[in-house]
């Protein structure tokens, strides 16, 4: 979705389906002929898992929104789409806590151009039980995200790809205006808040901004999403005051794009589908990913089980894990061809995510080495030279944020592990022999 709505992250590992994003935080100001503002401001900071999970909701919602006042979801499917475990209720009641504690807000024109300002929660509700996950909209925040203008399908395969909050809040702000080629001027404070990091006073100086934020989310959305952007400035003397992205289609990254038209409604395969009870949007986007035959024979082989009583959930995990296929020993060509790609994405996913969780095991290993030495070295020391140590070091940090994180944690602060590193390393030689691993230098 190209506005915003909140808070929050393609990474964790879900069903395979896709899901248009719902507004995450935004505040989207283009001008066109008679038509202005639409902007959707969201407060509150959501994980990265927090905003899939409230674009997957707005996906399961879309098509009703308007003519239903709540919504309902298998929370099992839930949290397989999202990325949770699948048991894992507690965590799904705290981030769907976390939804209905944001706020969002929209200041744009009305239908008769009239300016329109309002504010709601994001959810106006959430509740489950007997494994239902029941939730509902306002009706005002409702009528916004189900304006065309406003909201933008974003595909479920692209949101998995994130590892980043800041990248995919970056992607939902930029992808809506990929027709037009910019977002237009965003003042800096508005995007600071569109990135969810307005109240940190660190972020306040554009360098670390830039640094921190800017550069990593604009590398990961040009890597892992259907479009490239690409960030320009504008100062007052030598202060950046405004940011806009120029956004170009991804040229190597649309095998994503689905097919909107009626040609995929007026399939068999498309009925069958809806007459199970999937969505409109779910149900174009799995005979997208995975064709018509091979959607056609999982249809088949869920109907031959007899007994499902969740047959979208189960045909989901037959389309996912190729259920039926010992079975098959003559499988048609598409679905031998569908069954190829999708296997060989999920092995180099599953290979770069193991190599991935490899580095990180070894760097927090290496790290965890390193703070115990320090730890043992300056509790060995007198208390004069304790206390001259950390006002040493203090002297050394340049953020605030760094400051305040050491005056938390001491020599444990893990925001300031490089610095501590370097500072006892240039204090006692060698004290790290044995532990080197230049990506914690």
């Amino acid at each position: 979705m190209a506005q915003k709505i909140a808070g929050r992250e393609k990474a964790p590992k879900g069903a395979v389906m896709q899901i248009p994003k719902e507004v995450l935080t935004g505040a989207l100001r283009r001008e066109s002929v008679k038509k202005n503002v639409a902007a959707i401001h969201v407060s509150g900071k959501l994980t990265l898992l927090q905003r899939k999970l409230s674009n997957v909701l707005l996906l399961n919602a879309y098509d009703h929104l308007i003519t239903r006042p709540k919504h309902s979801i298998d929370a099992r499917t839930l949290c397989l789409m999202v990325g949770y475990n699948s048991n894992d209720m507690e965590t799904l009641k705290a981030s769907l806590r976390s939804l209905a504690e944001t706020v969002a807000e929209w200041d744009m024109l009305d239908q008769k151009g009239r300016q329109e300002w309002g504010v709601s929660s994001l959810l106006s509700y959430a509740k489950l039980a007997g494994g239902i996950c029941e939730y509902a909209y306002s009706p005002a925040l409702a009528e916004k995200l189900h304006d065309p203008k406003v909201f933008a399908l974003i595909n479920l395969n692209i949101q998995r790809r994130f590892t980043s909050g800041h990248a995919l809040a970056l992607y939902e702000n930029c992808f809506r205006f990929v027709r037009t080629g910019s977002t237009g001027w965003w003042p800096i404070e508005i995007f600071r808040r569109l990135m969810g990091v307005d109240d940190s006073a660190y972020y306040e100086n554009f360098k670390q901004l830039n640094a921190k934020i800017i550069k990593p989310a604009v590398a990961e959305v040009n890597r892992n999403s259907n479009i490239l952007v690409e960030p320009e400035f504008r100062k007052m003397g030598r202060a950046v005051t405004e940011i806009r992205f120029l956004i170009k289609e991804n040229p190597q990254l649309a095998m994503f794009e689905i097919d909107d038209g009626e040609a995929v409604r007026s399939s068999r395969t498309y009925q069958r589908l809806i007459a199970i009870g999937v969505g409109d949007r779910l149900a174009r986007q799995w005979i997208a990913e995975h064709g018509e035959a091979y959607v056609g024979e999982k249809l088949d082989y869920v109907a031959g089980q007899g007994g499902v009583t969740s047959p979208v959930r189960y045909l989901s995990a037959a389309l996912r894990d190729d259920y039926g296929a010992a079975a098959d020993p003559v499988p048609s060509p598409e679905a031998v061809e569908a069954l190829t790609r999708r296997k060989e994405a999920e092995d180099a996913q599953a290979r770069a995510e193991a190599l991935r969780e490899a580095a990180i095991s070894a760097e927090r290993r290496e790290r965890a080495e390193r703070m115990a030495k320090v730890r043992a070295v300056a509790e060995s020391r007198n208390p004069t030279q304790r206390d001259a140590d950390r006002r040493l070091f203090l002297r050394q940090l340049e953020g605030d944020l760094e400051r305040e994180d050491f005056a938390r944690h001491g020599w444990a602060s893990a925001l300031n592990a490089r610095a501590i590193f370097a500072f006892w390393e240039e204090l006692e030689p060698g004290l790290f022999s044995g532990t080197d691993q230049p990506g914690l230098r």
